[in-house]
C-alpha cells in the first residue's frame, strides 16, 4: 500500500485538484519545471512498473506538441530560419516546449490520481452530495480499463482459432477486427444489463441512499489538508501579484529572483512535493522496521 493512498479522501482530492488546478495556468519556466520534475517523480513512486512503458506514449506526444507550435506560430523576434518564407522564431519554439510540457504534467498528475483516488473514495466524497453524478462517474472511469482488459481477451482468444487481425489477407483482417468489436459491443451491452439488474435488485432508488464507510479524519490529515490549503492560497496570492506571469511573445520575459519570487518558487515546490516527501518517510520508515525484525 502506498502511505499518501492511506491518507483521508478528503486530503488526497484537495491535493489533486490545487495540483492540477494550478499546473494548468502557471506557464512560467521556474513553475514549469518543478511541476514536472514532481510529476515525473511521484509517478515513479506509485507506478514503477508501468512508468517507462507510459513514456512511449508521453515522449513523442511531448515532440509532437512542441513541434507544431513554431510551424502554425510564426511570432518572436530571434528568427532562427525561414521554411518557404516563414519565420521559425525562438520564442515560438520555447512557447511550444512549455506548453508541451504543461499537458504532459497534468497527464502525469492524473495518472497518479487515478492510482490514489479509488472510485470509492470518489462515492464517499460526492455521494452523499450527487448520488447520480457520483455514481455515473465511477462507473465511467471505470469503463476505459475495463474495456481494455476485455478487449485484450477478446483478441487473444480470437487468435487461438485462427482470428488473428495481424495477419493474413487485407479482408481478413478486415473481417477479424469487425468480429472483435462485436464481440466487444455485445460484452459491454450484456455488462451493462447486468449491472442494471443488480442495482435494482440491491433496491437503488428505492428509498434514500445511506453509505458505509471505513474511512476516518485523523489529525494527521487535519495536519496535511491545512498545509495544502495554506499553500494554494498562497500560489493564488502569487499569481494575482503576477508572480507566475511570463511573457513569451513578442520576446521574452525576465525571470525574477527576488526574495519576494524566491519564497512563492518555494510554496509552490513544497505544495507539489508532499506526497513525495509522505512516500519517502513511509518507505524509510518500512524499512526501518523491517531492519529490526
Amino acid at each position: 500500500m502506498k502511505a499518501f493512498e492511506t491518507y483521508h479522501p478528503i486530503v488526497l482530492f484537495s491535493f489533486f485538484a490545487a495540483t492540477i488546478g494550478l499546473s494548468m495556468f502557471f506557464m512560467h519556466p521556474v513553475y514549469l519545471a518543478i511541476t514536472i520534475f514532481f510529476a515525473i517523480s511521484l509517478n515513479f513512486a506509485l507506478r514503477r512498473r508501468s512508468f517507462f512503458k507510459d513514456w512511449k506514449i508521453y515522449v513523442p506526444l511531448f515532440f509532437i506538441m512542441a513541434i507544431i507550435n513554431p510551424l502554425i506560430s510564426h511570432n518572436g523576434q530571434l528568427v532562427l530560419l525561414y521554411i518557404n518564407g516563414n519565420p521559425l522564431t525562438l520564442e515560438a519554439i520555447t512557447y511550444g516546449i512549455a506548453i508541451s510540457t504543461m499537458i504532459v504534467s497534468i497527464m502525469l498528475w492524473f495518472s497518479s490520481y487515478n492510482v490514489l483516488m479509488t472510485s470509492d473514495k470518489f462515492i464517499y466524497l460526492f455521494g452523499k452530495v450527487s448520488p447520480v453524478i457520483s455514481l455515473t462517474l465511477s462507473i465511467s472511469l471505470r469503463l476505459v480499463p475495463r474495456f481494455r482488459r476485455q478487449l485484450k481477451q477478446i483478441v487473444l482468444a480470437q487468435k487461438v482459432i485462427g482470428m488473428d487481425y495481424t495477419s493474413g489477407s487485407l479482408w481478413h483482417r478486415i473481417k477479424c477486427i469487425i468480429r472483435i468489436l462485436s464481440i466487444l459491443i455485445t460484452w459491454a451491452l450484456e455488462n451493462a444489463i447486468d449491472t442494471a439488474d443488480s442495482m435494482k435488485a440491491r433496491g437503488y432508488g428505492v428509498t434514500k441512499r445511506t453509505a458505509f464507510s471505513i474511512f476516518i479524519f485523523e489529525r494527521r490529515d487535519g495536519y496535511v489538508l491545512t498545509i495544502i490549503t495554506l499553500l494554494f492560497i498562497s500560489n493564488l496570492v502569487a499569481s494575482f501579484i503576477g508572480v507566475t506571469t511570463f511573457d513569451y511573445y513578442p520576446t521574452f520575459g525576465i525571470v525574477k529572483w527576488e526574495i519576494t519570487s524566491i519564497l512563492f518558487y518555494t510554496s509552490y515546490c513544497i505544495l507539489l512535493a508532499i506526497p513525495l516527501a509522505i512516500e519517502i518517510r513511509g518507505a524509510l520508515k518500512w524499512r526501518s522496521l523491517k531492519s529490526t525484525m
